[in-house]
């Protein structure tokens, strides 16, 4: 009993790092649109600083996944909030020097942090939590902090600047400030703290082995990797092209539709908070089988059904009526809401010493929601918006398929132990 309540600060922090993840991750969106009026950049351009958050970790998952390996988790993630301090701070810079190269720079920057700081966090709570169902509670309960940052953030930098927002970066700066804080803070807590470090290596562990597994020596884990590339894809996909179906096809005044895309963020929350709730009592292969299913079933549907058939939406979002897909795409949210979490869970599951190098790896399939929603935009450019969605029911129909099948460890005779 003592154990498991010394365990309750490491928890707390780890809850606090997915929040972070969230604010950082959010600032390109309110940034875009100063960038956009300040150096005149095209509306592709506004949104790299979006977009390079995704390719840093294309470049630092593997690295991060090797640091937990040789210096363990509480210094990994002390030098992912101090990357994310520099990276903060040379976005100040970019507004103080009038450069987009810059901005773009630390944005980049940015992205290694929040990387290194994931690698951490999952497989962390994963094993606080003991991995198994309630290794999947404490996923779940992170994530919903995560939405709660997705979902402060653009509200809380919008009134920090203010009505005379998105003309300089100046204007954005108490909120960069505000991130650089919450990054001080953090380095000072954990380094104060005591975090436990189940995988890092030790003494003669860090010589190089002959050892030839490793966790891609894992069908379930090689098969999740893949269903984390495709579940950040649905993740973005979902609503960033539902909001173009409004706004391009349908008419929809942008903030209107803004507003409608971001009841799925907000049903993300309420979903991981659900999924938090019940996560030490339903499993995480459970779970995946159920959204799935109803994932696959709403997709399908809002494919089929016609234009025609409206659901009119309260004043508090425009008073508009929408065809019925738009409102079955937003619901999705409760879907896409215990993915993440759950399909760590299954993939790591039973990878002992290998868990680390996994969760590099991990975060390196991230850059699928880069990807994905690329792939859908240039099908619906031929197809329409509403058909391209079959991309997004494939994507499901995968997740189904990992969640039944593919999940199974088959690899049991490989050793774990350190």
């Amino acid at each position: 009993m003592k154990q498991k309540n010394s365990y309750k600060l490491p928890v707390a922090i780890m809850f606090a790092l997915f929040f972070m993840i969230a604010f950082v991750t959010g600032l390109p969106s309110p940034m875009g649109v100063i960038v956009a009026k300040q150096f005149g950049a095209s509306a592709f351009e506004s949104q790299l600083g979006f977009f390079a958050n995704f390719i840093a970790y294309a470049f630092m998952g593997i690295p991060a996944g090797l640091m937990l390996r040789r210096i363990g988790y509480k210094k990994t993630a002390m030098a992912a909030v101090t990357v994310g301090f520099v990276g903060v701070g040379v976005q100040y810079l970019s507004g103080a020097v009038g450069s987009f190269a810059v901005y773009l720079t630390g944005a980049f920057i940015c992205g290694f942090s929040v990387c290194m700081l994931n690698t951490v966090v999952n497989p962390m709570l994963n094993t606080l939590g003991g991995g198994g169902d309630k290794g999947n509670q404490l996923l779940q309960f992170g994530g919903a902090c995560n939405s709660i940052g997705a979902t402060i953030v653009p509200f809380l930098v919008g009134y920090l600047m203010g009505a005379e927002a998105g003309r300089t970066i100046e204007k954005a700066n108490p909120a960069l400030f505000i991130a650089m804080a919450i990054f001080a803070v953090a380095f000072v807590v954990l380094a104060a703290s005591k975090i436990p470090e189940p995988h890092m290596e030790q003494g003669a562990d860090k010589a190089p082995t002959s050892d030839r597994y490793g966790p891609m020596s894992f069908r379930h884990f090689v098969l999740g990797t893949v269903a984390i590339f495709i579940y950040v894809g649905i993740e973005i996909g979902l609503p960033s092209t539902a909001n173009l179906y409004m706004t391009q096809e349908l008419g929809i005044d942008a903030a209107v539709a803004g507003s409608i895309v971001g009841l799925y963020w907000l049903l993300m929350l309420v979903g991981r908070l659900v999924g938090g709730s019940v996560g030490a009592r339903v499993s995480s292969r459970t779970m995946m089988i159920a959204v799935s299913t109803v994932g696959l079933a709403m997709v399908a549907a809002a494919i089929l059904l016609p234009a025609s058939s409206g659901v009119a939406l309260p004043a508090s979002l425009g008073g508009v009526s929408v065809p019925a897909s738009v409102v079955l795409i937003v619901l999705c949210g409760l879907c896409t809401s215990v993915m993440w979490g759950g399909i760590f869970n299954l993939a790591v599951e039973g990878l002992g010493k290998y868990t680390a190098a996994a969760s590099g790896i991990f975060m390196v399939m991230v850059c699928g929601g880069g990807i994905i929603p690329t792939f859908q935009g240039w099908v619906a450019d031929r197809i329409g918006y509403m058909a391209s969605y079959w991309v997004m029911f494939a994507c499901f129909a995968y997740l189904l398929y990992y969640a039944v099948i593919g999940c199974r460890n088959v690899n049991k005779d490989i050793p774990v132990g350190k």
